[in-house]
């Protein structure tokens, strides 16, 4: 099966031999952790309770 690389879009193999999988390199691997770290990737939802970037916790009672 092939896939493409998430972070350059080239076509790589998706098998035990390809130890960067889904990666082709290790070089995009560490480019996608750094895109995570900087927080330019993010996973969609609710603001957690108690997280600094999240609406402050008075905000959120004079909403009701």
């Amino acid at each position: 099966m092939q896939v493409k690389c998430p972070h350059c879009g080239k076509q790589v193999a998706w098998d035990t031999a390809n130890k960067w999988r889904p990666f082709c390199s290790e070089r995009c691997k560490l480019v996608d952790l750094g895109a995570w770290i900087a927080e330019e990737h993010a996973i969609p939802g609710e603001p957690v309770q108690g997280d600094p970037d999240g609406p402050a916790a008075d905000d959120r009672d004079r909403s009701h």
